[in-house]
């Protein structure tokens, strides 16, 4: 079975488009979180989503546009666009991102996945660097777990007692690439597919990522989107300029 994993997109349509538009067929979908927020297509964006698909976690986003969590924890910007991500949801697609549900879940017929937004641990729990992972890892009895928050993809993994991160490393920054990492059944993982609509680690291309449940393969995408036009749509409604400028800078 071929998994599309999409993660964190944000309310950024020309993101998600992007990413649909060159993934591979897959037998089934997963999304870790973070439907909405910070962009300015939270319709558009929730409304493909859901004829998309397949299995959801929430994540502190969806929460807090749909005020089961308040913006207290955000920073101006972000709670800024919680609220008119909330005014703006029509009334069916503010009740299903209310009532997506809390992870860790299982992937269908794998006992040995599990999906969350945060960590195994904590949902709302950032794990970035190495010493995040160290407790997620030790504690979770899950051999692989798919997580978002981060915006950054990456690979954690222990074994033996031998905990590592490894980040993909394209050839460039520009165009559609894919990086590949064969996974071990015998380490336990934390892997992150990124954010299809506001990646962080210094790539503003769009990231998605695929796995294949029998090679063990995971497969990480990135690709180029209009940037400009989801810019254009954050201005248009009023949001804070800085949700748009952050897209060309990939942090």
């Amino acid at each position: 079975m071929r998994v599309l994993l999409l993660s964190d997109i944000h309310s950024n349509l020309e993101g998600l488009d992007a990413c649909l538009g060159v993934a591979p067929s897959c037998d089934k979908v997963v999304n870790l979180g973070d439907i909405v927020g910070y962009g300015a297509s939270p319709n558009e964006v929730t409304e493909r989503s859901r004829k998309l698909g397949g299995l959801f976690v929430r994540g502190n986003h969806d929460k807090a546009c749909t005020g089961v969590m308040g913006v207290e924890s955000f920073n101006p910007v972000a709670g800024l666009a919680a609220l008119w991500t909330k005014q703006t949801l029509n009334p069916d697609h503010l009740e299903f991102l209310k009532n997506l549900p809390k992870g860790p879940l299982p992937l269908d017929g794998l006992p040995d996945v599990q999906l969350v937004h945060g960590s195994p641990l904590d949902e709302d729990q950032y794990v970035i660097v190495l010493q995040d992972a160290v407790e997620p890892l030790m504690r979770t009895t899950v051999p692989l777990t798919f997580f978002g928050h981060t915006h950054i993809q990456c690979v954690f993994s222990v074994k033996e007692n031998k905990l590592e991160l490894m980040r993909p490393m394209y050839r460039s920054k520009d165009g559609t690439d894919t990086y590949e990492v064969k996974l071990d059944r015998g380490v336990r993982y934390l892997v992150n597919p990124g954010s299809v609509g506001q990646p962080r680690d210094g790539d503003k291309r769009a990231g998605f990522a695929v796995f294949d449940t029998e090679s063990y393969l995971f497969t990480f995408h990135r690709v180029p989107y209009n940037i400009k036009g989801a810019q254009e749509r954050i201005v248009a409604a009023k949001l804070p300029d800085r949700l748009a400028t952050r897209l060309n800078d990939g942090r």
